[in-house]
């Protein structure tokens, strides 16, 4: 798998080399097709190995192919299947079977980066700390011409993706295919993946009743960013605690009341910046349940400032990979090769820790 990717590094470094075999025996055939078997719904195989699809759109998102049809007419007597049979299946990837091969190789790499020495120390000390942002497909080429610079044309989807910034890779995805969904429509499937100790940090776009509640009830805790539609009430005054790099940090308790009348008791912490954002806010209002003894409001506010390794994750996938193919017209196509730039990160990563 992968050959034409790591036959380049192997020449020049010979770590690479060691991890073109960690790589190879994640991401072996037998694996990629068992990973198929049990999460595909729909789809099945009858003479296109789904292993052999994920090599040919491998080599794509990681440039060795300009496109899926230069990747298969380089393989063209191996695939054994028309070109028309290769574009039916990949249009019907259901993002069911996407996401569960990040989920795969993202458990695989796990045990291999910490067996190596290769995480970096916690944020929070004695919780797992996650982090959640969105990723919309850009408008796909082969949308009508005059659709294509429109918002409200069709796009070819997004997705919500996990960081792990111990091991700094994705760890899950969660995509849909209709580009224009709201992306807190997805919350439902992410609250189901919450466990106990869990810290999910996130901007103000997830800052919604429902999500807070539902990582509360799970055990777990939060460090959103405030959306100012969010209904609250003070309990308490604002206190000054401290100055962190960015600016002075005060904080105070609210209540925040659910659907049945219950009022539960949240920190509601405010970074006071010295260089307003991008978006001119000179205050950023940073919601959490951890308690003190947890982390203090500065080492919330700084933990927060920590989501933005999540933009740089993306960007890094824009830099280096093809992870959005904008030829691809099919939502499930698209979000399969997002899904499938995600993995080869892992690579990137690895190679950056050994």
């Amino acid at each position: 798998m992968l050959a034409a990717i790591f036959d380049r590094f192997a020449k020049k470094s010979p770590v690479c080399v060691i991890a073109r075999g960690l790589m190879e025996r994640v991401l072996n055939p037998e694996q990629i097709d068992k990973c198929f078997d049990q999460s595909a719904e729909q789809q099945y195989t009858r003479n296109l190995l789904f292993s052999t699809l994920f090599d040919m759109m491998s080599d794509v998102v990681c440039g060795a192919s300009k496109s899926v049809h230069a990747a298969y007419q380089a393989s063209k007597e191996d695939i054994g299947v028309s070109i028309a049979s290769v574009y039916n299946k990949l249009n019907g990837i259901e993002v069911k079977t996407s996401a569960a091969l990040v989920r795969y190789a993202a458990g695989e790499m796990k045990a291999i980066i910490e067996n190596l020495g290769g995480t970096r120390p916690p944020l929070l000390p004695g919780f797992k700390v996650k982090i959640l942002d969105g990723n919309c497909i850009e408008a796909s080429e082969h949308r009508i011409g005059k659709l294509r610079s429109l918002s409200a044309g069709a796009l070819p989807g997004k997705s919500l993706v996990v960081l792990d910034p111990s091991l700094r890779m994705p760890i899950d995805v969660f995509p849909c295919e209709d580009g224009h969904a709201q992306e807190r429509s997805l919350l439902r499937d992410v609250l189901a993946t919450i466990e106990p100790l869990d810290v999910w940090v996130a901007d103000r776009n997830f800052c919604t009743r429902d999500f807070l509640l539902g990582i509360k009830d799970r055990g777990a805790f939060f460090v959103i960013r405030e959306h100012k539609n969010l209904p609250w009430k003070p309990l308490t005054d604002e206190k000054f605690v401290g100055r962190i790099e960015t600016g002075k940090v005060f904080e105070q308790y609210i209540l925040i009341t659910d659907e049945s009348g219950n009022e539960h008791k949240f920190r509601r912490i405010r970074v006071c910046l010295k260089t307003p954002t991008r978006d001119k806010d000179t205050d950023i209002y940073i919601l959490s349940n951890l308690s003190k003894r947890g982390a203090n409001a500065k080492a919330i506010a700084e933990l927060y400032r920590d989501r933005w390794k999540i933009e740089k994750v993306f960007q890094d996938l824009e830099a280096h990979l093809h992870s959005e193919i904008n030829t691809l017209g099919y939502p499930p196509a698209a979000l399969f090769a997002f899904c499938i730039a995600l993995i080869p990160d892992f690579h990137r990563i690895f190679i950056h820790y050994s």
